[in-house]
């Protein structure tokens, strides 16, 4: 059975990643949607019709919904954009009769947050409040864990290359749950081809400890790393905030820290009741598997490195 999907977003990293598999499945037709089509990888010129427009072109996102079955939102940004971005073509898709609609999610489980606890999700939590309240368009919510290529970067401030230490707050004993991009986006092209896929999925590659972490790095590079404790999770709560109120507008600086802090007092927990096995044609790859794909040199500009191969 043919299936029209609407990518918004199109020459987004994760969105190239999605279109890639997407394009796999020659029942699926893709339409993308993008201000700057000189951005959209040749490989996808004569595979994929694209629409111009930006997030707030009522008219243009119409003409890009028209006729979708599913549309997924790859958008990432402010929070205008998140949420009147994102109910825009909502809006669209309720006009032009598109039954489903893809969220710019790919997170942690926002789900089992409070407004203002961790502020970047904020935007995600409205937009599936204004989706459960639509009677037209189902929302689809891809839940994965934090992106695996994001752990090792300077940003996430756990890896140090330079001594091969890794940093972690707690006890170093509660659960991570990651997914590679590659992988994230393997995991929803399965689920927008699933027309009966509805509602919160949540499907991640990897979860260990960040001992067990630490364990896999070993094996994956042949070197132990030394591993550093930051503090206790209430150390980390105290300190995020510290950083946030004498200079909120550093928002790298207390950024990652907000999502470790939610990530490790296990709030934000997916598992260990997954839907990966609704999915059984995704291989999950795991904190090892990903660690023994990737040269150890890599690991600090892996995200930066995400759709550029396809």
């Amino acid at each position: 059975m043919s299936l029209t999907v609407g990518i918004a977003a199109i020459t987004g990293k994760f969105a190239r990643e999605l279109t890639s598999f997407l394009l796999k499945n020659p029942a699926i037709t893709i339409k993308g949607y993008c201000r700057d089509p000189s951005k959209v990888p040749e490989s996808f010129f004569s595979k994929v019709s694209i629409v111009k427009g930006d997030a707030f072109d009522t008219s243009a996102i119409r003409s890009f919904v028209s006729g979708c079955d599913v549309v997924v939102c790859c958008y990432l940004g402010d929070a205008k954009l998140m949420v009147n971005g994102q109910t825009t073509l909502i809006d669209a898709c309720a006009a032009e009769g598109v039954p489903r609609y893809v969220a710019s999610d790919w997170s942690i489980d926002y789900t089992k947050l409070e407004l203002g606890q961790l502020f970047p999700k904020d935007p995600m939590i409205r937009v599936k409040a204004y989706l459960d309240a639509q009677d037209k368009v189902k929302g689809v919510h891809v839940l994965v864990g934090m992106f695996m290529d994001m752990a090792f970067s300077q940003a996430f401030q756990v890896y140090d290359p330079a001594s091969s230490t890794l940093k972690y707050w707690g006890t170093g004993d509660e659960i991570w749950e990651a997914t590679t991009y590659r992988n994230a986006a393997e995991f929803t092209a399965a689920v927008v081809a699933d027309k009966d896929a509805v509602g919160v999925k949540k499907l991640v590659g990897g979860r260990a400890t960040f001992k067990e972490i630490s364990g896999a790095f070993e094996r994956a590079y042949g070197e132990k790393p030394k591993l550093e404790r930051q503090g206790s999770a209430d150390d980390l709560f105290k300190r995020m905030h510290e950083l946030r109120q004498s200079n909120p507008q550093n928002i790298f600086s207390y950024l990652f820290l907000f999502f470790q802090y939610y990530m490790i007092n296990g709030q934000t927990l997916l598992g260990p009741n997954l839907d990966n096995h609704k999915y059984p044609q995704v291989k999950p790859v795991s904190w090892e598997d990903y660690l023994k794909s990737t040269p150890k040199d890599q690991l600090p500009g892996a995200p930066g490195r995400a759709g550029q191969n396809v």
